[in-house]
């Protein structure tokens, strides 16, 4: 429960809140009009009395302005004639000072000095805030101060009080016509028949008038054409019941300017009532610059920035638009082959520009209708609204593909861009969107896997495969935990006497219900598993661990080759990995060789270069292996400390039948030796394409000619087997 204010705090608050209304007629210390001046004169006039003036009673004084008949300024609030004339609402007569105890004392010296009379009317807001006191006083005494003349004080001081309103009221009007002219903001009011009664500066700069051209015109002159019928009925109401739905909100809406141009802008109107009537005025401010700028940020979130294409957001929106209107919908996934090689190899702005020229020529492929955005990288997204039909869809990529096929000159280079396209089809509102769109990536999954540059549609199996990877990601975390993986070794031979001089390291994964697995049953899973990395460093360690464990059992010393994951070789300790696991077996740095394969060497920066060319000084042998395969095989000659190529089995297979394959080894020999390089060829399996190998200057070779990859146990009793070989033939 609130406690009441006590006497004294309320007695406080009412001072406070007079004095705070005394402020606001700025009577204090300011000189008063000569209209209050000749008013005090005419109430002395008007009742005998020799001097008049008004006293404005502060906290501490009382304040005498429009003095008539006496020269006083400043007077002691306390114990003042003025401070007992404004506790009352009637007026305070002393028709004789000297016969009232209580200022018979000050009449001989002070402001009293020489008056006898004093009859002071009290000066009365319209709030009830008592500001001061219209005073007449006499030198003599006026017992016969009667009723009618205290009513014609009272109506003196009701007029004075008026003044000091109007007054005050200028002051308020000035200091709003000087903040409106000053403003930045457009002001305009109107009456109720919507003439325009003022305009400020800034509205007038706004609308392109002249200093005083709008005042009097009708609002119209601001209303484009199609809105005026309705602003008219609108002030109808408001003329009539001096309400509108619009006061006191900031709408926004159009407006016209004098040579007729229409621009938005933002809108606040106000409804007043005065003497003349209803007035309605609004604020209004230009939002041209605000419209742009919305207009770019949609853009912005509806647009990718880089080719202007529609962003994967909007394209859900425009996906999602179709299927709820029961529509058919085809999406397309679009993702360029090689682009991670272009950006690698020239830089970001090349592959940005890429993109871009990307970004033009696909729209040109598709219907008129159908929409294409960009997702993110450099995979694109089609949407084909309406179509159904897996034929159309499949023309639809057919003809993207056939359209790719045409080089694009970017940057100073020439790309052959090949796409890999994955299809879904949506069937209307049962179709979910984002269901729709992971069916497209699936199918896009499927036709990276099938080679690239083709078309695949989304099928249910495909789903399917994505829960057996799952499955195997799954089987491979235990699998890598329960320590499963072993690994196996080829030989490797010099084919001039067939000595094994060397074995490469090939991964088996010891499956506790399958069996002993080979690399294509679970290598592209493992090569994206978190687990990767760790394996790697597993299968150098191993390796070292063999070759040191052959050695000391007396067998010839072998040079081990190992393949590494990139992700293996992109932790960037890969170096002080190896040159530690050599140096706790004992082992030279040439007895160990890392393989890198063209995947590798076309995603390989500093992180990966910088480790290879470390392991390189230090004496380990570097081999690139597929050699020939992909046409980024020169340039790696370059950027690799390389000491070996791998001729790739490919060109192995059919080297004594196919003169082209022959070809291509000879020439791959021949830039071997121009560089300084050793030559190993894979996949030799039979005596003919070892002799052929043998004429053209191939020094080493490995394949099923020689041995499968075997255990360990089995690389030891072949090399005893090779070494009582080796040992007979010499004893021949």
């Amino acid at each position: 429960m609130t406690t009441p204010p006590s006497g004294a705090n309320q007695s406080e608050a009412i001072e406070a809140r007079r004095l705070l209304a005394l402020r606001a007629y700025r009577v204090i210390g300011n000189t008063v009009t000569p209209g209050l001046t000749h008013m005090t004169a005419l109430a002395a006039a008007s009742l005998g009395a020799p001097m008049a003036w008004i006293s404005f009673v502060d906290q501490d004084s009382c304040w005498l302005q429009a003095c008539v008949g006496t020269d006083m300024a400043q007077v002691e609030r306390a114990g003042s004639l003025c401070e007992i004339a404004i506790t009352g609402d009637d007026v305070f007569v002393a028709p004789d000072l000297a016969l009232d105890p209580r200022f018979a004392q000050g009449l001989s010296s002070g402001p009293r000095a020489g008056m006898r009379f004093y009859a002071g009317a009290p000066l009365i807001t319209a709030s009830g805030e008592r500001l001061g006191a219209l005073c007449i006083a006499d030198t003599a005494p006026n017992l016969a101060f009667s009723q009618e003349q205290i009513l014609i004080l009272k109506s003196f001081a009701a007029l004075a009080m008026e003044h000091l309103e109007l007054r005050r009221s200028d002051f308020v009007n000035a200091a709003t016509a000087g903040f409106a002219k000053a403003a930045e903001y457009s002001f305009i009011a109107i009456n109720d028949e919507g003439t325009i009664t003022f305009v400020n500066p800034a509205g007038e700069a706004l609308f392109g008038y002249a200093a005083g051209e709008m005042l009097g015109q009708e609002i119209d002159i601001i209303i484009p054409e199609p809105f005026r019928e309705a602003h008219k009925h609108g002030l109808a109401r408001i003329a009539a019941n001096g309400a509108s739905t619009f006061a006191g909100r900031t709408i926004e809406l159009m407006a016209q300017r004098r040579d007729g141009s229409t621009f938005p802008i933002e809108f606040s109107m106000s409804i007043w009532k005065d003497r003349a009537g209803i007035g309605i005025g609004a604020i209004m401010r230009d939002i041209s610059d605000w419209r742009a700028r919305d207009a770019k940020l949609v853009q912005m979130a509806q647009h990718d920035k880089l080719t202007g294409l529609i962003n994967r957001a909007q394209f859900d929106d425009e996906l999602e638009s179709t299927l709820k209107a029961d529509r058919h919908a085809t999406v397309m996934l679009l993702d360029l082959d090689g682009f991670k090689e272009v950006v690698d190899s020239l830089g970001h702005a090349t592959g940005d520009a890429l993109l871009q020229a990307v970004s033009i020529r696909l729209p040109s492929c598709v219907a008129s209708k159908s929409i294409v955005a960009r997702f993110a990288g450099d995979v694109f997204a089609v949407l084909m609204p309406g179509v159904g039909d897996p034929l159309v869809a499949g023309s639809s990529a057919s003809a993207i593909l056939d359209a790719f096929q045409k080089p694009f000159q970017v940057s100073g280079h020439t790309f052959h861009v090949g796409l890999s396209i994955g299809i879904a089809i949506g069937m209307g509102r049962d179709t979910v969107c984002d269901d729709l769109i992971a069916d497209a990536d699936l199918a896009l999954y499927q036709a990276r896997r099938d080679g690239r540059r083709c078309a695949r549609l989304f099928e249910p199996a495909m789903r399917s495969a994505v829960v057996a990877r799952r499955v195997l990601h799954d089987e491979l975390t235990r699998g890598l935990e329960a320590a499963e993986f072993v690994l196996h070794y080829q030989p490797q031979v010099a084919l001039a006497t067939g000595e094994v001089i060397g074995v490469e390291a090939l991964l088996r994964w010891q499956h506790p219900q399958r069996g002993l697995l080979l690399p294509g049953a679970f290598i592209d899973a493992l090569e994206a598993h978190p687990l990767a990395a760790s394996l790697g460093g597993w299968i150098v360690a191993e390796a070292c661990r063999q070759a040191a464990y052959w050695r000391a059992m007396g067998l010839p010393p072998l040079r081990v080759a190992v393949n590494l994951f990139d992700s293996h070789l992109r932790e960037g300790t890969l170096a002080q990995e190896i040159m530690g696991c050599l140096a706790r077996h004992h082992l030279p740095p040439g007895s160990l060789e890392i393989e890198v394969t063209e995947r590798i060497a076309l995603q390989a920066d500093n992180s990966i270069l910088d480790p290879i060319r470390e392991l390189h000084r230090q004496g380990v042998a570097i081999a690139f292996d597929d050699f020939g395969t992909g046409y980024a095989s020169l340039s790696s000659l370059k950027r690799f400390p390389l000491t070996r190529l791998k001729i790739d089995r490919s060109f192995v297979r059919d080297i004594d039948t196919d003169g082209h394959d022959a070809e291509i080894v000879r020439a791959i020999l021949g830039m071997a030796e121009s560089f300084g390089l050793d030559v190993i060829a894979e996949g030799i399996e039979t005596p003919a394409q070892e002799a052929v190998l043998r004429r053209m200057g191939c020094a080493e070779g490995q394949g099923y000619l020689y041995g499968k990859a075997m255990a360990p146990s089995a690389i030891a009793a072949l090399l005893k087997r090779s070494e009582r070989d080796m040992m007979t033939v010499s004893a021949a």
